[in-house]
Order: structure tokens, then C-alpha cells, then sequence
């Protein structure tokens, strides 16, 4: 991995998280792979007091407590290195100010797992099981408004895993991680202005690159073996051009510890995975993804693949990546039809969220890089978050669907040649919507869209019958039909709806009268 920051001082990373999250063994376990040390604030309180925490609480009192663990605290992130603060250090004012100057990694855990972590340890403030639910509720909105990075537990193994990511991201001015996992891999995801520089540098990195990125960002790449091109229009995601970019490769001598690294739009980036899951039975990947769908949406969870002409993404592996770099300052070169097509998914994946997200989004008067760079994080821990439940599509993960089940077949049945892929999703989400019942939602839906010069009515001219035909080999197709991600009110969507075949149909005539 190429070296940050060198010459200059480098940022303290901080841990932080609810207690029983691992924080300890996290700073331990990234400051072993580093080679430095880590200091645990809760470790110095009780060797100032000379005894464990929960003799602190009930003989000098936890105000006591607060105000060692503030002032130590405030010295330890002074000092640098690996820090990892106690579970409610948080709620010092002068403890977030000085996090603001370090690199923040968040232990995640959910409550139930806090809880039975803590069970079997003598904590003074997980004795009470309200108690204890009131202040993780009160404590995790904080540690998230803090996190520079998240991390999908603390422990060990997965800050073993991270830290020379973490590390590297840390000197990245405004940088942003998350770690994803699955049953099959797990990998960071970066969001950062030269989040390209830290391609890994043991191996050789082949390019796979569409050729509007390598026109407009080839300025952003580190040097690779060879360069490819390949891509572009959703046209030329085919098993032809699959074959033809393994060729090259076997041409150019490319090894099974060599690595693709795909540069592009979501095209780019499912053939150039598709490749790499199949060159000598599966090489490594890296996403740098440069248009909006792809940096929200298509570069995370594996998933890759190529169309036949019979239906969209019919032929794909799953193959996760080893990691997503995205550099979000790329939008900037995008023209506004193609950060329109991009801006469907970041209003699905607003309404799959809900919550937060929907309401930033729904006040968006257009798309433009500068609204849209702060979306893409958040956007992509919501993905990253869905396949962490489903990795294989089983269940949880088909809630990303929402929209392109009647996006899909439009597409298909246009030849992929009448509207890019965001423009065909921003037909299915307002049928799906009208699917679900939700008018209201729906026509709010159509709006937003609308004013980001996306289509909201379908061209009479693609047939109807094409596409409740191509609805019928949609890859998700069982022996029950198709199913559908329905959504009645943001943050409430459910997959694996089966609807008959005339309510399908009136929705998608209904797109050509609106």
C-alpha cells in the first residue's frame, strides 16, 4: 500500500463505541500490525486510582471517574498513536472537540450484543438492563456523528485486518471507511480525494477502465501493468467483451497473484469484476467506481456480471471485492444527464434507509456534485449494512430492488440502447411505488425525479408486452414468479411480494399515460 502522510506528523486514531465493543482489543490489534503502541484511557484511570473501574464507581463515585477520564483522555489524544476511550468519554464537550483532530474509528455493536457482552463482567453502568438501553440510545447517534471510519465489530481480527487501511485513510483530508463484511469477504470502503494512492503495492494491478473515465480521470491512477478498455454503455457489458478483456489479460501475462482494478461507471465495474471472478478461477478486484451509481451504489456487495441479450446481468458470479476506493471529486467531470441516472439510486437506497437519509434527500432541489459527494458514504454504509444481513440475495439484500425489477425489464426490452440504467430505475421506482399503494410517496417520488431530469413517463414507443416478457426472465424469477420490493412509507420496504400479472401490467401502462 503506498505510503500517507510521510514526512509529517500522522493523525491519532481514536476508538471509540458503547461499551462490551471491542474498542481495547481493536486499538491492540491495529497497533500490533502497525508496530506501535496503544493506550486504553480506561486502563490509565484505574492505574491512577489503583483499582478497577467498579471499585472507582462505588467508593470515589462516578464524577470522579468522568473527570480522570476526561483529563487523560484529552492528554492520551494529544499525544497520538492508537487511543481507545471509554464507552461514555464521548460525553465530554473537550473530548469531541479533540476528536476532531484525530482520526475517529467507530467499534460498532448492537445493543442486544453490548448487552450480553457485558454480562458476564463487573461493569457499574450494565447492571440495569433500561438503564443500560437508555444510554446506548442517548450515546450511539454520537459515536456516529463522530466516525471518520465504522467498523462492523471491535475485537481483534477485524482491526488486524484494517489497520493498514486505516492508517493509510487517516492523513486523507476529510476521509471517510467502512468496513464491510459478508459470509464470503470483507473489505474496506473508502471515500476520500486520493483514495486511489493507496492501492496495494505487493501486487500488480491490471486496468480495466471504461473510456470516458480514462478521457476525464486517468489523472487520478496510480501506474499498472497494463490498461484496458473496455465498457461504457450498458451495450457493451457483454460476453463477447468479457472474453475479449480476459484475452488481453492472458495475453499480457496477468497471474493469479496479480489484480484487476476496475475504473468506471457500473458498467465497467461488473464486467471488469465478472473477469476477475472468472480469469484463472478468480484473481483479486478493486472498485475505483466514477459516476454516482456506481460510487453509491454497484461498486459494493460483489455482485458482477454481464447481460445476454435475453435479459440484464443473466450471466455474473458473486466476487467480493478487496476493496471500494472512490475519490467522489470525479462527479465533478460528470455531465447532469448522467448524475441524474446516478441520482435514482441514491433515491432508492433514501427510501430503503428512511429516516435521515430520505429527509436530506427529499429536500434536494437538483443533483450536483457538491450535495451529492456527501451522500455517497452514507449511501454505501446503507448497502454495505443490507449485504452484511444477505450476502447471497436470500432475503434482506432483495429490498435493493426496489425500482429495478420493472427497470430491468424496461431496459432489456429498449435493446439497452433507449435509457441508461438510473433512467429505467427511475421508471420502476415510480411503479413500484404505485405498486405499493403509496400515491402520495409516489407522486412525491416522481417529482424528485423529475427535477433531476429524470424520465417519469414511460415512451409509448417500447412495448408493453416486451417488457412484461422480459419481467418473466428477470434472474429472480422462481417457480412462483417474479417477486417485487414493495414500500408503503420510507425505511419500511418489503421484498418478495408476488402480484398478478394484471396489477404489473396496469402499473406499467400507467407510466406511458402520466
Amino acid at each position: 500500500m503506498a505510503s500517507i502522510g510521510a514526512g509529517s506528523k500522522a493523525r491519532t486514531i481514536a476508538f471509540i463505541g458503547f461499551m462490551g465493543a471491542g474498542k481495547t482489543r481493536a486499538a491492540k490489534g491495529a497497533a500490533a500490525v502497525l508496530g506501535v503502541d496503544s493506550m486504553d484511557v480506561d486502563a490509565e484511570v484505574e492505574r491512577e486510582f489503583r483499582k478497577p473501574v467498579a471499585e472507582i464507581f462505588a467508593t470515589d463515585g462516578e464524577a470522579r471517574f468522568r473527570e480522570a477520564e476526561e483529563r487523560l483522555a484529552l492528554e492520551a489524544l494529544g499525544r497520538g498513536g492508537l487511543v481507545s476511550l471509554g464507552g461514555g468519554a464521548v460525553e465530554s464537550p473537550d473530548v469531541r472537540e479533540a476528536l476532531a483532530d484525530s482520526f475517529v474509528v467507530w467499534c460498532k455493536i448492537s445493543e442486544e450484543a453490548a448487552w450480553i457482552r457485558c454480562q458476564d463482567t463487573e461493569r457499574p453502568l450494565a447492571q440495569d438492563r433500561a438503564a443500560f438501553s437508555s444510554r446506548f440510545a442517548q450515546r450511539d447517534p454520537v459515536y456516529s456523528q463522530l466516525a471518520d471510519a465504522v467498523l462492523t465489530d471491535g475485537g481483534e481480527r477485524v482491526a488486524r485486518l484494517a489497520a493498514p487501511w486505516l492508517r493509510g485513510v487517516a492523513d486523507l483530508p476529510g476521509a471517510r471507511l467502512a468496513w464491510a463484511a459478508s459470509s464470503s469477504g470483507e473489505y474496506p470502503a473508502i471515500v476520500a480525494e486520493g483514495a486511489l494512492g493507496l492501492l496495494p503495492a505487493e501486487r500488480r494491478w491490471f486496468l480495466v477502465a471504461d473510456p470516458g473515465a480514462l478521457k476525464h480521470q486517468a489523472s487520478r491512477l496510480p501506474q499498472v501493468a497494463k490498461t484496458i478498455v473496455a465498457g461504457g454503455a450498458e451495450s457493451r457489458k457483454t460476453m463477447a467483451e468479457a472474453e475479449r478483456v480476459l484475452r488481453e489479460l492472458a495475453s499480457a501475462g496477468a497471474r493469479r497473484d496479480d489484480g484487476v482494478l476496475a475504473f468506471g461507471g457500473g458498467v465497467a465495474g461488473d464486467l471488469a469484476g465478472f473477469v476477475a471472478a472468472t480469469y484463472q478461477r478468480g484473481v483479486p478486484v478493486i472498485q475505483a467506481p466514477t459516476t454516482l451509481v456506481a460510487q453509491v451504489d454497484s461498486a459494493y456487495g460483489g455482485k458482477t456480471g454481464v447481460d445476454l441479450p435475453e435479459a440484464k446481468n443473466y450471466a455474473g458470479a458473486y466476487h467480493m471485492p478487496e476493496a471500494v476506493l472512490v475519490e467522489p471529486g470525479a462527479l465533478a467531470t460528470l455531465p447532469q444527464e448522467e448524475l441524474g441516472a446516478g441520482f435514482a439510486e441514491v433515491v432508492k437506497t433514501a427510501l430503503i434507509a428512511g429516516g435521515e437519509l430520505w429527509e436530506r434527500v427529499r429536500l434536494l432541489e437538483s443533483p450536483d456534485p457538491g450535495s451529492l459527494g456527501a451522500l455517497v458514504f452514507d449511501c454505501a454504509r446503507v448497502k454495505i449494512d443490507v449485504v452484511a444481513e444477505d450476502e447471497r440475495d436470500s432475503g434482506r439484500r432483495q429490498v435493493l430492488n426496489l425500482g429495478h425489477t420493472v427497470g430491468h425489464a424496461i431496459e432489456s426490452a429498449s435493446g439497452y440502447s433507449r435509457y441508461r440504467h438510473g433512467e429505467a430505475v427511475a421508471l420502476g421506482l415510480v411503479a413500484a411505488l404505485g405498486l405499493s399503494g403509496a400515491d402520495g410517496l409516489r407522486d412525491e417520488v416522481a417529482g424528485l425525479l423529475s427535477r433531476a431530469g429524470l424520465p417519469t413517463q414511460l415512451d409509448p414507443a417500447v412495448e408493453t408486452d416486451a417488457i412484461m416478457a422480459s419481467l418473466q426472465r428477470d434472474k429472480k424469477a422462481d417457480a412462483d414468479g417474479v417477486p417485487f420490493v414493495l414500500l408503503k412509507r420510507p425505511g419500511d420496504a418489503a421484498p418478495g411480494a408476488r402480484l398478478n400479472e394484471g396489477m404489473v401490467r396496469s402499473a406499467v401502462e400507467e407510466l406511458k399515460t402520466r
